[in-house]
């Protein structure tokens, strides 16, 4: 059974613009990885140089645009809910690429048997 040339352009013309958006997405989830990542290593190094100042060391938080005095120990605390958070996010993220990436192949796939059948 054919499939009428109007009902497979468009069912190309879907499939396409399906893929074309997935692979929009796989560069935004990838970018937005890439920073996560990046911020989350820059909490490690922060974290370390933490551990290298002494207990009494004066240290001060960013709030909006001034500063507050606080202790190490709260810093550490902070930075360390932050890291989980990048963490929890990346993984989030990985989920979704997946999905994106399984999508993108897919749809690519499909447009070949397309083209198979009708060409």
């Amino acid at each position: 059974m054919a499939i009428p040339n109007e009902k497979l352009q468009q069912l190309l013309q879907e499939i396409s613009a399906k893929a074309a958006f997935a692979e929009q997405q796989l560069g935004i989830v990838r970018a937005q990885m890439a920073s996560k990542t990046r911020e989350s290593r820059v909490l490690q190094l922060s974290n370390t140089e933490l551990e290298a100042l002494p207990r009494e060391t004066p240290v001060y938080d960013g709030v909006g645009r001034m500063f507050v005095a606080t202790t190490i120990p709260e810093i550490k605390t902070k930075q360390t809910k932050e890291v989980e958070g990048c963490a929890k996010e990346l993984v989030n993220l990985g989920k979704k690429l997946h999905y994106l990436e399984t999508t993108y192949k897919n749809s690519t796939e499909h447009i070949e048997q397309i083209l198979k059948r009708g060409g």
